[in-house]
């Protein structure tokens, strides 16, 4: 099987950067604050896409009702504004992956359920802000994902009707978004999956293990 495209979508936490040992590093900074002792990145890693919230259970077992949720949350979020890029990095093979596309002449861009005021200064830092032509965060929309809102403004952003382009993401709501939207969908299975059941389960039209795997779907070599 093979697609065309003329542009390529991606969730940017867990798909198109790993941003799981800068999101854990913050939840340690608040485990610190509270006298406890850092936990190992890796725990971090099935809960890194869903926010604030799944790091913060997983660091302190707390919940958004929890009284002292607010605070923890801000320090957290204040910490990891500080510190977006210190360890975050592409996925293996996204570098060479992005320069192909943009040999190629197909478009990629950024459609996240990550607030503006983090996802510009990240994909600034890493260099990738110039690059992508367009960078839709959640707050930009009425709906985040797995509503279609903000894939349906990224197509308007790009010019390019929703069959012309892709979207490849690494969570369950990444494709139900993309359906959502009736755009053809990629499931990326080197990110963190989160607790979604299989991949198989998803509904996604195509399972790509890594970036070159997704470059052959393309019919395009890196």
């Amino acid at each position: 099987m093979t697609f065309k495209a003329k542009c390529v979508l991606f969730d940017l936490d867990g798909t198109l950067v790993d941003t799981a040992p800068d999101l854990g590093a913050a939840a340690n900074a608040v485990r610190v604050q509270q006298g406890l002792e850092p936990l190992p990145l890796l725990q971090y890693r099935p809960v890194a896409s869903a926010g604030a919230r799944g790091l913060l259970k997983t660091a302190l077992d707390i919940t958004p009702d929890h009284a002292d949720f607010p605070a923890r949350r801000d320090y957290f979020l204040e910490y990891y504004r500080a510190h977006l890029s210190q360890l975050s990095v592409l996925f293996d093979g996204m570098a060479e992956l992005l320069a192909a596309f943009e040999r190629n002449g197909i478009l990629w861009g950024v459609v996240t359920n990550k607030p503006s005021w983090l996802t510009r200064p990240l994909m600034e830092e890493m260099q990738l802000a110039s690059r992508a032509a367009c960078m839709v965060s959640a707050d930009e929309v009425a709906r985040a994902k797995p509503a279609p809102d903000s894939i349906l403004l990224a197509c308007q952003q790009v010019g390019l009707a929703v069959a012309d382009c892709i979207y490849v993401g690494d969570d369950k709501r990444d494709i139900d978004a993309a359906k959502a939207a009736s755009m053809r969908s990629v499931a990326a299975d080197w990110g963190y999956l989160g607790d979604n059941g299989p991949i198989e389960s998803w509904s996604a039209d195509v399972i790509v293990r890594s970036p070159a795997e997704l470059a052959r779907l393309l019919n395009m070599a890196l």
